[in-house]
Parts: structure tokens; C-alpha cells; sequence
């Protein structure tokens, strides 16, 4: 009988640690849940609050006072934007440079990062050391602007291209990952006749997938969000970038608004004028333009991003 009433009771016992743990549990992962919505709201809000002011009134959004909700929607914004004078040659060139540039940075990012693991290099270490080392040392603007320049870089499409193909970060990931794939995939390989291109190209490349889409999408948001080499290098209205459109619309509106105040700080100028040159508008409607593409990226290859990431970054 004593043994059943403690039988009885440990299973109570259980049965209550059980309960006092599954309402712990549920109290915990809703804390979470709360804790990442309002997080994730955070971060999305100020891409809703260009989206919301690009469709607005433009007097009102001149005016600030869109923040929830779109007031006075209307699209005439993008159908204006789209008439700006370069807007269509500088979309052409972030795009190829953005693609060509991303092609090209991941190929050589892959195949140092498989030279590098390869014992027989000449002077793999030295080389090694020397990449690694320009991640501490800048010659800085002026000696890199007349390297540029003397190379015929200045005013160069190839300028957005070039310098941005040997990132020794990228390198250390793709050489990480490498060395993670069996040492036998080569053997077997070289076994067959393969040489050594062979083997990079037929072998080690399409087993790269995950870490070659990071690289892609370090080297794409950095290509479509560069804009200060087009200020340093690049003075020919026809090489221009879509950012670097952005950044002198940013500095008319910011011109614009302090001619506003120098009216006298009257709000129906203020606004008129607003109105009248839609400082706001354009720079609303354009960053949405330049933001979107991006964002669309990160979603295609994101299944691969954490498993790169990881893998890349921590041998074993």
C-alpha cells in the first residue's frame, strides 16, 4: 500500500514538473515570438515609410506628416521618375555592374580559395600573407586615385569592376570551405587525368554552392550600393550610377529645404514650393527604386547563405 501511494504520488510529481515545464516552455518561445515581431517591425518600418511616401500626396510628404498610412495615394511619382534625364543609362549601369561585377568577384574568390588549399603553389604561403595583409593596410584615397588614373581607370566603366574582384575576406571563406571537402575529390580526380582547371571547374566548383552564393550576396549589395567611386573616379554623366543619382537628389532636396527656411519659415511656401519641385517625392520614389532590387536577392539564395556562412568560416 506504501509503495502504491509513492508510486502514486512520484507520478503526480511528474505529471506537475511536466505541466510547470510545458508552460514554461510556452511562455518562453511566446516571448520570443513578441520579442523578434517587434524587432522585425522595426526593421521593415522604414522601407514601408519610403513606400508610403512615394505614393502620397507630395505636398503632405513634403510636409512630414506620412508616417502610417498613404495619404492622397496616387503612382504619378514613378511614372515621373522613370523621365528623370539619366535615370535609364544609370539603371544599365548599376545592373552591369552588379552582375558582372558579382560573376567575376566569385570566380576568383572560388579559385584562390582552392589554389591557396593546394600544398604544391609556388609560394602559396607568401602570397597567402600578402592578400591577407591588404585587409590592414590602405595606400589610402589620393595614392589609389592616381593608380586608377594611371592605369586609364578614370572615366572607365572598369573602374566598378576591377577593384572589387580580389576580396581577401571572400578569399578566407572560399579557402575555409575548401579545405572542409575531402582531400579525395581531387585525388580521384587527378587519378582520371584531370588537371588542375579540370579539377576546379568539374569538381570542387559545383560542390561550392553554398559558399559561393554568400560571396554573391556580399559582393551584389556591396556593387549596387557603391556609390563614392562614381564622386572620386568618374565624371562623365553617362557612367553614372543609380546610387550616385540618389546622393545628388539627396543634396538638392537638402539645398531646397534650407531655401525653404531662408523664405521666412512660412508653411504654405515651405509647401508650395515642396509641391511645386517634390524634393521628397523624388527622393522617396527613387530609393524605393534602388532599395527593391536588392532586397529581392537575398531571398533566391538565402537556403544557402547560413550553411556558407558557417562552413566557411569555421574549419571542420
Amino acid at each position: 500500500m506504501t509503495m502504491t501511494k509513492t508510486l502514486t504520488t512520484a507520478k503526480r510529481g511528474d505529471t506537475s514538473a511536466r505541466y510547470r515545464g510545458s508552460i514554461g516552455d510556452t511562455v518562453f518561445r511566446g516571448a520570443n515570438y513578441l520579442l523578434f515581431a517587434v524587432f522585425a517591425v522595426l526593421c521593415a518600418y522604414p522601407f514601408y515609410y519610403l513606400i508610403i511616401n512615394s505614393v502620397s500626396a507630395n505636398d503632405i510628404s513634403a510636409l512630414g506628416d506620412v508616417r502610417l498610412w498613404p495619404i492622397g495615394f496616387h503612382l504619378s511619382n514613378y511614372a515621373q521618375v522613370f523621365q528623370l534625364p539619366g535615370l535609364p543609362l544609370a539603371t544599365v549601369v548599376s545592373v552591369g555592374r552588379t552582375v558582372l561585377g558579382t560573376t567575376l568577384t566569385v570566380l576568383a574568390s572560388g579559385f584562390l580559395g582552392f589554389m591557396f588549399t593546394q600544398t604544391r603553389m609556388w609560394g602559396r604561403k607568401f602570397w597567402y600573407r600578402f592578400l591577407i595583409i591588404t585587409m590592414y593596410f590602405s595606400a589610402g584615397l589620393i595614392p589609389v586615385f592616381i593608380i586608377m588614373k594611371t592605369l586609364g581607370l578614370t572615366n572607365n566603366f572598369w573602374v566598378y569592376v576591377l577593384p572589387f574582384v580580389v576580396q581577401p575576406f571572400n578569399v578566407i571563406l572560399a579557402k575555409t570551405y575548401v579545405e572542409s571537402m575531402p582531400k579525395e575529390l581531387q585525388e580521384a580526380a587527378e587519378m582520371d587525368g584531370a588537371n588542375i582547371l579540370q579539377v576546379f571547374f568539374k569538381v570542387y566548383l559545383p560542390n561550392m554552392t553554398p559558399i559561393l552564393a554568400t560571396i554573391a550576396i556580399f559582393s551584389a549589395v556591396t556593387q549596387w550600393n557603391s556609390f563614392q567611386d562614381t564622386l572620386i573616379y568618374i565624371t562623365d554623366q553617362s557612367l553614372y550610377t543609380l546610387q550616385y543619382l540618389l546622393y545628388m537628389f539627396i543634396n538638392q532636396a537638402s539645398s531646397l529645404a534650407q531655401a525653404a527656411q531662408n523664405a521666412g519659415g512660412n508653411l504654405g511656401q515651405i509647401a508650395n514650393v515642396a509641391t511645386t519641385q517634390t524634393p521628397t517625392s523624388i527622393r522617396m520614389t527613387v530609393s524605393v527604386l534602388v532599395v527593391l532590387p536588392i532586397i529581392f536577392i537575398y531571398p533566391l539564395f538565402q537556403r544557402f547563405f547560413v550553411k556558407g556562412i558557417m562552413l566557411g568560416a569555421v574549419k571542420g
